[in-house]
């Protein structure tokens, strides 16, 4: 059977724990924080449950799902897993300290994949003995709902690590796009700027947050307007990825705007703390 460790318990590891273990995998959740490993255990519950009410998941399945995760607090953990992906917090240290520990641990043949959504491969890679077996594997929220996985090879990935990560996301159930290592890559680099330019919108009083999602929604067939998505992302996490796209292409187009800047400063971050764009109910 096929082995996985999912480094990080947070909103996206606990999803892309929960796709592995859907479809067959055997998965060890690492979080060196135990009520994190708690709370993700009772979210990957609530969403297997969640899918048996909607019809899409037989009624003894989230046993079985569950059976296949096990959580863990050291790293040590992903040593038995032919696919390792973090998905710790999005800041570089901590991916560079993760990938350095991972290439001591992981068998000689793991492939090391990271959900980041901005962080470069190359640099990721260069933290280890292996960077050929290291890749992209970019899942987007909410993991168990949202079919795409953007697959980014870095500077020394591969044919065979990338070949073989586009299957294992295709047998995910996922649709697997592959791009190459650029700041933001291709989600980001296009979304980002939108979410920024809509928040110019906001400062500079063209319309209200409601008026602008709306616009979007209705005139363009968005989903989610900007504004409401840019809240669910997380107001930091928009921050720190436009930071990335104007340090790492070195354009000032993707100059976040100020009033993104004060809200983050503010403890304003969207849907996780309350309020963003919009007040939510916690």
């Amino acid at each position: 059977m096929s082995r996985a460790a999912v480094i990080g318990a947070g909103t996206m590891g606990n999803g892309i724990a929960h796709v592995f273990a859907q479809h067959g995998w055997s998965v060890s959740l690492i979080d060196t924080v135990p009520a994190a490993l708690e709370k993700a255990t009772a979210t990957i519950r609530a969403n297997l449950d969640r899918q048996v009410k909607k019809g899409t998941l037989a009624a003894d399945a989230p046993a079985q799902v569950l059976g296949r995760i096990e959580t863990a607090g050291a790293l040590d953990a992903a040593a038995g897993a032919s696919l390792v992906v973090e998905a710790a917090s999005e800041q570089p240290a901590v991916k560079f300290a993760v990938f350095e520990q991972l290439d001591r641990v992981a068998g000689p043949d793991a492939i090391l994949a990271t959900n980041t959504s901005s962080i470069s491969i190359t640099e990721i890679a260069a933290r280890t003995r292996r960077p050929g077996q290291v890749i992209g594997m970019h899942f987007m929220n909410p993991v168990p709902v949202m079919p795409l996985v953007e697959v980014i090879r870095g500077h020394a990935t591969t044919d065979a690590t990338t070949r073989s990560v586009m299957e294992t996301a295709a047998a995910l159930g996922k649709t697997p796009v592959e791009v190459n290592d650029y700041p933001g890559f291709v989600s980001n680099r296009v979304l980002m700027p939108m979410i920024n330019e809509a928040i110019f919108c906001v400062m500079e009083g063209v319309a209200t947050p409601e008026a602008i999602d709306t616009v979007m929604k209705l005139g363009m067939a968005h989903p989610m307007g900007p504004l409401q998505l840019a809240d669910f992302i997380g107001l930091d996490v928009c921050l720190a990825i436009l930071e990335v796209l104007q340090r790492g292409l070195g354009d000032d187009k993707y100059r976040a705007a100020p009033l993104l800047r004060k809200m983050v400063a503010a403890g304003d971050l969207g849907r996780k703390t309350g309020r963003g764009f919009y007040q939510y109910q916690s």
